[in-house]
């Protein structure tokens, strides 16, 4: 059994909960009595067999601890996002997790192997595309991935099949120094699928990129789920993790703040759902019959439009106390929370 620390995303109360790895524990903040599930970092013995297991992470620059105390697991096929503001330890992280820096503690275990231990056999099974990927602006994508072949020690007929497989053959021959950004980001994929590993650790891999490179790297990284492969990756395009993730993790300040899927995330943070309602002449101004009406937690108005955050089940409340009022309802649309919403909060309470 293992004791951790939680914030009370309510009243920012300290909670020190005591649990067995993986297990899932509903806690109950002592002071405002807000109730919650907060999950034991670790390996979860009862589930499917682990990929990644991280295990009190600790790296420290001189008087700077980049990250402090990180644990948390990635299941085998799982597609896991990882997310903090800039300077909140993911890239130190992923760092460590390639066996690239020198931890001050903890441990890293790839596939059950340690990384210290068994670095060089661990990272053959690794792909990985860096946040800044670059490549010899002279050299072709043949020429650039038949280098990366070498290195890695796979037969170099695979290839042509790797440039394909990323769109860019009809390009296969021109100098990488002419591609766009999108492109290069592409070759990179193709780089990491040399060897076909099971586990790919992509950082930041749709940063900078127009939505047509964002859809086709979205795609890419399903494909790769959907052979089977573990996919882990950060970003700070929420939209992109909530369409693509399993589970997320959440750090800050080099802290783990939340680790869990983003449905249990909302749920957890109480997180109630937006509804927005179209009514003729509303004019921008917010109808008294919802200032006090039970279960409404907020309501704004701009234009016709209506904006209101309440329970599910007071939707009908609200609906039916406009059209008693006299507005007359045109059309009404439900914006469930959003990751963004999580990570806003959870964020927000950690600083």
């Amino acid at each position: 059994m293992i004791s951790k620390t939680a914030m009370c995303p309510g009243c920012k109360t300290h909670v020190t909960i005591q649990g067995n790895p993986g297990e899932k524990i509903l806690v109950t903040c002592p002071k405002c009595n807000l109730k919650g599930y907060f999950t034991i970092p670790g390996v979860k013995t009862e589930s499917g067999p682990v990929s990644i297991e991280i295990c009190g992470l600790t790296k420290t620059y001189k008087d700077v601890k980049a990250v402090e105390n990180l644990s948390f697991n990635v299941c085998k096929g799982e597609v896991f996002g990882f997310l903090g503001p800039n300077g909140a330890g993911k890239t130190t992280t992923i760092k460590a997790m390639l066996g690239l820096i020198h931890v001050t503690s903890g441990d890293i275990k790839i596939n059950g192997f340690d990384m210290k231990k068994n670095g060089i056999d661990v990272k053959r099974n690794i792909g990985y595309l860096p946040e800044r990927v670059s490549f010899y602006d002279n050299l072709t994508p043949v020429q650039t991935l038949n280098f990366f072949c070498e290195l890695k020690g796979v037969d170099k007929s695979v290839v042509p099949s790797l440039i394909k497989e990323v769109g860019l053959e009809e390009a296969m021959n021109r100098k990488v120094g002419t591609f766009s950004k999108g492109m290069v980001q592409l070759l990179g994929i193709a780089q990491a699928l040399i060897g076909n590993p099971s586990i790919y650790i992509l950082d930041e891999p749709t940063v900078g990129l127009d939505a047509r490179w964002v859809r086709i790297v979205r795609e890419k990284i399903k494909m790769l789920n959907e052979r089977g492969a573990t996919v882990i990756f950060s970003s700070h395009i929420l939209s992109e993790v909530e369409a693509l993730c399993d589970r997320v993790a959440i750090i800050n300040r080099g802290k783990l703040i939340a680790e869990d899927t983003v449905a249990n995330l909302n749920k957890y943070l109480h997180i109630k759902p937006r509804i927005e309602i179209s009514i003729e002449g509303l004019d921008g101004k917010v109808p008294k019959v919802l200032e006090n009406l039970d279960g409404v937690e907020t309501a704004d108005a701009k234009g016709d439009t209506l904006f209101v955050t309440c329970e599910s089940h007071v939707r009908s409340h609200v609906i039916a106390a406009l059209e008693e009022a006299g507005f007359k309802v045109a059309n009404i649309k439900t914006i469930e929370p959003s990751l963004e919403d999580a990570f806003v909060k959870l964020i927000e309470g950690d600083t």
